[in-house]
Formats: C-alpha cells, sequence, structure tokens
C-alpha cells in the first residue's frame, strides 16, 4: 500500500491568494500596495505571497473586527 502525503502549500500565486482570502485580485493587489500583504517578486512576470504571510493577515482583520465591536 502507498501512502502519499501532500504538504499544504506554502506560497500562492496572485489569483490563488486572492481565493485564499475570499476576495477579487484587484483588492489584492490594493492590499499590497497598501502594505497590508507583502508581494515576492520571482520574475518580471511571476509574482507570489507567502500563506503564513496570508494567514496573518487574516488573522489581523479577526483581531481588527473584534476590537471594533468591543469598542
Amino acid at each position: 500500500m502507498n501512502q502519499t502525503t501532500t504538504q499544504p502549500i506554502s506560497n500562492y500565486r496572485a489569483r490563488e491568494a486572492s481565493h485564499y482570502l475570499g476576495i477579487g485580485l484587484s483588492t489584492l493587489w490594493l492590499y499590497a500596495k497598501q502594505g497590508k500583504i507583502t508581494p515576492i517578486k520571482l520574475s518580471s512576470r511571476v509574482t507570489i505571497f507567502k500563506r503564513s504571510e496570508l494567514d496573518n493577515f487574516i488573522e489581523s482583520c479577526r483581531e481588527e473586527n473584534t476590537t471594533a465591536k468591543t469598542a
């Protein structure tokens, strides 16, 4: 029996990152321009986003929503 284990994806291209965050592609680029998330340029046509940073961004958004509701 051959068991294959898949490792979670650690980097996403822009379209994949926008799907992961549940936002539009233009919103992803807006957040990158605003410095909310950091794109990593691999070449002139390839940019990636680290999953760990996307997860941190999601967590910070949750914290902002929680803080706003209690204020």
